[in-house]
């Protein structure tokens, strides 16, 4: 048997039933029409938002990082709740300003901008995250035949690392930014040439649920910062500080404390140097925001055993919950938390395996899960669905195609 990951605990039962937003998760289904299904609470979302604006300091801004979840009705629903959006390509950027965002409130990271991206970046006048010499050059030079002034800030690759995060992406080698000795350089010429300087990007890490190595990773972040504006003698207008705040996936996984981040980010805006003074901060989430409030539905089709295994098979499967099947980065497969949908207040009865439709003995969205008894046509909920799950699965992948996707 093998442990399930903890359910969020803003989940609760109608009737033995799991309900999602105040509503029966099979209503839901039928609501949508059929399975697989991702459901996303906004009551989650809030909650989530809430919880930070109240532990952060006042003057940090949050921005959503719109990878971890970009389905349009959610994203129009953030534009309320978040400061700033960072997005990874021209795609994203549409589909930004669709759901209502401004320029000024958008920035581009990513380290392979096309020159249609950057064409579109300018003109639509986001802020640039540049990645290399370059990138910078490139786009110095759009902006004069554009006659557009370029708003640009420079992604630093740090020396150092967010401890204990899921991915790396600071310290060494490594394809994004621009490695911190040669930004100072970078900083002077974009400024000479007369682009709007915003400042820098400085991203450590990511799923990390050790608040004192989130804190130990700011701190660096700010030292960094006002070292490289000194070294450039430039000012920073606007400092992203990365994000890196992780949601608990697995048994033994413990929530962040966001509380202690808070009061030691506190402690530090309050001793800032002369350098940044002025500056303005936004942290940069994605699943924190979102991963938790979203659930993925998929029904039983088939019950089996094979040499003394039980096997629930779904209608759902690696193509929509890649992150959940093991094969998104994980090294060892641990179990998500998972429950049967109308049996979600009942105790275990028995330990099975809950795989998906696929032709793949990747397909799998739980082992040796304990779980109440579950017949051919019940339902199965697969929980912290809200983040790279439908945007970041093989959706096409033997022909299934995408799951539904709602916001209630």
């Amino acid at each position: 048997m093998k442990a399930l990951g903890p359910i969020p605990p803003e989940f609760s039962a109608i009737d033995g039933e799991l309900a999602i937003g105040g509503r029966r998760a099979s209503a839901l289904v039928k609501e949508a029409g059929d399975t697989p299904l991702f459901v996303y609470s906004r009551e989650i979302i809030e909650h989530q938002i809430a919880g930070l604006r109240k532990v952060m300091p006042e003057r940090l801004n949050i921005h959503y990082a719109m990878k971890a979840n970009p389905y349009g009705p959610l994203l129009e629903f953030l534009a309320d709740l978040v400061d700033g959006l960072d997005i990874a390509s021209s795609g994203e950027l549409e589909q930004a300003r669709e759901a209502g965002y401004l320029p000024r409130e958008i920035s581009f990271a990513g380290p392979g901008k096309r020159d249609r991206e950057l064409w579109a970046a300018i003109r639509a006048g986001v802020t640039l995250n540049i990645e290399s010499e370059n990138e910078a050059q490139r786009a110095l030079q759009m902006g004069k035949e554009l006659g557009v002034i370029p708003r640009m800030a420079i992604r630093v690759n740090p020396t150092f690392e967010l401890r204990g995060s899921g991915m790396k992406m600071g310290g060494g080698a490594k394809p994004f930014g621009v490695d911190a000795d040669r930004v100072p350089d970078l900083a002077r010429r974009i400024v000479d040439a007369g682009a709007n300087w915003r400042g820098f990007h400085i991203y450590s890490g990511s799923q990390a649920l050790d608040a004192e190595a989130l804190i130990e990773a700011q701190g660096h972040v700010l030292d960094l910062a006002a070292q490289l504006a000194r070294d450039a003698g430039v000012e920073v207008p606007h400092l992203n500080m990365g994000g890196g705040f992780g949601i608990p996936y697995f048994d033994k996984d413990r929530p962040l404390d966001i509380t202690a981040i808070g009061a030691a980010l506190a402690q530090r805006f309050a001793a800032l140097p002369e350098v940044l003074e002025k500056t303005k901060f936004a942290i940069e989430l994605g699943r924190y925001l979102v991963g938790e409030a979203g659930v993925y539905l998929t029904r039983i089709v088939d019950r089996k055993e094979s040499h003394g295994t039980t096997y629930l098979i779904t209608d759902g499967g690696l193509h929509h919950q890649l992150a959940a099947s093991g094969n998104f980065g994980t090294v060892v497969r641990r179990n998500y938390p998972a429950a049967i949908v109308t049996r979600f207040d009942d105790e275990p009865e028995e330990v099975v395996n809950v795989v998906g439709c696929l032709c793949t003995p990747l397909d799998r969205l739980a082992d040796a899960a304990h779980l109440p008894r579950a017949e051919v046509g019940d339902l199965v909920a697969i929980f912290c669905a809200g983040a790279y799950g439908a945007s970041a699965s093989p959706a096409t992948f033997l022909g299934q195609g995408a799951a539904r996707e709602m916001l209630v």
